[in-house]
């Protein structure tokens, strides 16, 4: 059936670029946008490389790209999947999910040459995102010169973390350099607190709530009065909680081991650390949760880094309402956060003590309220959305303009 679409409507494409992935999707405009189709590009540079999309109504595609072999090369594809669609509504801005903004960037900026200067300078601190993110504004920019284009930051959701959360314990002039902790996965936690104070209890979105965005990245936020107070990721999206390939926090003492014992450069110790170390590198079969709980009966490796996940996971989940005082809602999402009964029962094994107690039938049927009838605490499973966040955000700026 033809798209019929809306007489001089018009759509918001959003990029959210990944290490070795890319999420798209298509909004049409509006206060409340609406997606329109969705896709990812998935091993970028890998000859396994695969293109995946699906519009409203459910309709699907897939595809291999083998011959994509950077993120700003996957523009074309997209714009070729959404060609139709674009015929009928055609694009009024771009939206970036931008992992990192530094100290500068506290809300959403529209490109313009002095900020893609800040982002050139900001590299560094993430070269796994950054380099590639520039790339896909550039090449959005070559392709539309005259077409608004929003940076959407990671980092802007902590920025109001208290000066003790932010500081590094090294010495204070690196601290004038931009060297703290930043936090990440901001996009998700934005949208996650605008579902709880539509969805939850009057009151609750600002009461004291863990946030725990678990999937290839996992990370999580301790939210106070809706303020972030506290997170697990500092100054890369490397650290905190071990995650599908990145390590999480290490002892500082490796990099000089590895240096003296293995001649490890710095360039190779960040490799392994961002993409052989995690679950990957635990279990050494797979970086995918789902096969480490189908192996871990047969593989001690599976079960080993099965269980590290989790106890890490607990681990955090503590600290974290220790920077609270205590702990109201505890919220999971993303991929295993969402879709993982048994990763959501074991992390909350032994958080009785904090007024933690799932109920185990209705964990087991994913529902949105997985906690046991008259518990202390709160325990939901909401559905993250970072791509509707930066079309919500790229709609909110423009209005201004």
């Amino acid at each position: 059936m033809p798209d019929s679409g809306n007489e001089g409507s018009r759509s918001i494409l959003v990029i959210n670029g990944g290490s070795s992935t890319l999420k798209f999707a298509l909004f049409r405009a509006g206060d409340s946008p609406v997606r329109r189709l969705s896709g990812l590009i998935d091993r970028i540079g890998s000859p396994q490389g695969t293109f995946t999309w699906m519009q409203e109504g459910a309709s699907h595609g897939d595809r291999r790209i083998v011959a994509t072999l950077d993120h700003a090369s996957c523009l074309e594809p997209i714009l070729e999947c959404a060609q139709d669609k674009l015929a009928r509504e055609p694009l009024l801005a771009i939206g970036h999910r931008v992992v990192h903004g530094g100290k500068e960037y506290r809300e959403p900026q529209r490109v313009t040459p002095v900020v893609m200067e800040e982002l050139q300078r900001l590299s560094p601190f993430d070269p796994e995102h950054l380099p590639a993110e520039i790339k896909l504004i550039e090449a959005c920019a070559r392709r539309y010169p005259r077409l608004p284009q929003v940076a959407c930051f990671d980092t802007t959701f902590h920025q109001g973390m208290p000066n003790v959360a932010r500081l590094l314990p090294i010495p204070r002039r690196y601290d004038r350099l931009g060297l703290q902790r930043y936090g990440f996965h901001g996009l998700s936690y934005a949208f996650l607190m605008k579902e709880l104070a539509r969805i939850g209890r009057q009151g609750e979105a600002s009461g004291r709530v863990i946030l725990a965005h678990l999937g290839n990245g996992a990370s999580m936020a301790a939210v106070k009065d809706g303020k972030s107070v506290e997170t697990t990721m500092g100054f890369t999206p490397a650290s905190g909680m071990p995650m599908s390939r990145r390590s999480g926090d290490l002892d500082p003492g490796l990099v000089s081991y590895l240096s003296r014992t293995e001649g490890m450069s710095a360039d190779r110790y960040h490799q392994m650390v961002n993409t052989e170390s995690g679950l990957l590198g635990v279990s050494e079969i797979s970086a995918d949760m789902r096969d480490l709980l189908k192996e871990e009966q047969n593989d001690p490796r599976a079960a080993d880094a099965v269980s590290l996940f989790c106890y890490q996971a607990k681990k955090w989940i503590g600290a974290l309402a220790a920077a609270l005082g205590g702990v109201d809602t505890l919220v999971f999402s993303a991929g295993i956060g969402e879709q993982s009964p048994a990763i959501r029962a074991r992390i909350c094994e032994g958080l009785e003590f904090l007024g933690v107690a799932i109920d185990h039938a209705r964990n087991q049927q994913n529902d949105a309220v997985i906690s046991s009838e008259g518990g202390r605490v709160t325990v939901r499973v909401i559905h993250t959305d970072e791509e509707r966040e930066i079309a919500a955000s790229v709609m909110a700026l423009l209005s201004t303009d």
